[in-house]
């Protein structure tokens, strides 16, 4: 099995993995999937867990969905690599567009599995993924593989407003989509209200939105927040 080491006197060590999802019941589901081949040893119900974890525990494997609360997949994969956390990266996501998976794997993530294909492909890409070799849902994989051919560089901000926003402003971003106040915001970013609502109009400003209405429903479109 890729990743397995032999301990002395021959018994095997499973690969170490860390499930991420909002909801319990996907991550029972996730569970009972990998759990006879993998030792699960922990779960995370939002990315900033998923973080937390991860450096405590440094798993061979992360298993995570995008669309998370107080911070979604894509912003904790980067917040992980900035932190040196070296573990396998899975999606496991509703997202079905090219756009998120292109994110995805620009970022090293090596596992791309749709939520409706999970059942039978999620095994699959985990051992990929040990393997250090690339998986993407089959339904997708071309057109994936076509934008990446096409265009194997980030788009230029010019043309992406999204991609003028700092790390910062994304974070700031979806927390205020999720109608969290600035106090909140500043006790979860560790700054203070003030300079959260700093980056607050300095990310409408990119965007060119006025009203937190909008903030919301750019964070629904770019799949940050689900619809109410």
């Amino acid at each position: 099995m890729p990743g397995a080491e032999l301990l002395q006197g021959g018994s095997v060590t499973k690969p170490r993995l860390l499930l991420a999802d909002d909801h319990r019941l996907v991550r029972e589901g996730i569970r009972g999937l990998l759990e006879p081949d993998y030792e699960i040893v922990a779960e995370a119900g939002d990315g900033r867990e998923l973080i937390q974890a991860a450096i405590k525990l440094q798993p061979d494997v992360i298993v995570a969905d995008i669309g998370m609360p107080s911070l979604n997949g894509l912003e904790a994969v980067r917040k992980l690599r900035k932190r040196g956390i070296e573990a396998k990266i899975v999606f496991v996501t509703m997202h079905a567009g090219v756009d998120f998976a292109v994110q995805a794997l620009r970022l090293g993530v090596l596992g791309y599995v749709l939520k409706i294909d999970a059942s039978e492909e999620l095994g699959r890409a985990v051992k990929e993924a040990l393997a250090g070799r690339l998986y993407i849902s089959p339904s997708i994989a071309k057109d994936v593989m076509t934008t990446l051919m096409v265009s194997p560089k980030p788009d230029s901000a010019d043309g992406e407003p999204w991609l003028k926003l700092t790390g910062r402003e994304r974070e700031v971003l979806q927390l205020v989509a999720e109608g969290r106040k600035m106090a909140e915001i500043g006790d979860i970013l560790h700054i203070s209200a003030r300079t959260v609502e700093r980056h607050k109009y300095s990310m409408m400003d990119k965007l060119k939105l006025r009203t937190t209405a909008s903030l919301t429903q750019y964070a629904i479109t770019r799949g940050l927040i689900s619809p109410p």
